[in-house]
């Protein structure tokens, strides 16, 4: 029998897409200007080639990130200035966050039975400390564990040690615990790995091309299929 669910947070519970989107828009015109560089064709492919290298490796800082895209052109960046753009763009992010429409509900009939937790990277916010989830007071109240992969001497998933940290603190196996998560290589793969049932959602609202799986998982469109989680999981 599964006691607990356990969920990612971004693109799972709440859809960050349209921040997101926004905040890489407003980044990528902003560092092209301060590099003052001629090609914007180039600068947008070396943009994008170094946001999925850090994205497969779970590393969300974009400073760091937009460091390496100064290295490239041999330009010393102003440290100063990328902390400003990084607490702008986390700040475009959270203020267009908003919770799927019927997460609320869902998580409320869901607590009733189950134990509830929450297994999210950080994003390197810097200027409040905290990760954008604290936007939702009443969001917490649903959960056991909450933990914030990537901070605190815990490691990003999709590396083991968050997962197995969130099944010690509710006391429960692998298998007694099923992950929802958005992301195939972070969540899905990651909850796998450890013997944990993942279900992959794929929320109908979201803009996004998804990529193909190589094992066979259970997928959802809304967060309130898995008031049914038999029918998703036969013989939970």
């Amino acid at each position: 029998m599964k006691k607990a669910i356990i969920f990612d947070f971004g693109q799972t519970l709440a859809d960050a897409s349209n921040g997101f989107r926004a905040a890489e828009k407003e980044a990528q015109k902003k560092l092209f200007l301060c590099l003052g560089i001629a090609s914007s064709d180039d600068f947008l492919e070396i943009y994008r080639q170094l946001r999925k290298a850090y994205h497969e490796k779970s590393d969300f800082s974009r400073k760091d990130m937009w460091i390496q895209i100064f290295a490239h052109y041999d330009i010393a960046p102003d440290l100063t200035l990328l902390e400003h753009l990084e607490d702008d763009y986390w700040n475009t992010v959270e203020s267009q966050t908003a919770l799927f429409p019927e997460a609320m509900d869902t998580l409320e009939k869901l607590s009733s039975k189950h134990r509830l937790a929450i297994i999210t990277n950080t994003q390197g916010q810097k200027i409040s400390g905290k990760h954008r989830l604290s936007r939702f007071p009443g969001l917490a109240g649903f959960f056991h564990e909450i933990i914030v992969a990537g901070e605190l001497n815990v490691p990003a998933k999709p590396d083991p040690a968050p997962f197995q940290l969130c099944l010690q603190s509710l006391g429960i196996l692998p298998p007694e615990a099923v992950y929802v998560g958005d992301d195939w290589g972070i969540d899905i793969c990651g909850a796998s790995s450890i013997g944990i049932q993942p279900i992959w959602l794929k929320h109908h609202s979201v803009r996004r091309t998804w990529p193909v799986g190589n094992i066979e998982i259970p997928v959802i469109t809304s967060l309130d299929r898995l008031l049914d989680l038999d029918t998703i999981i036969p013989q939970v």
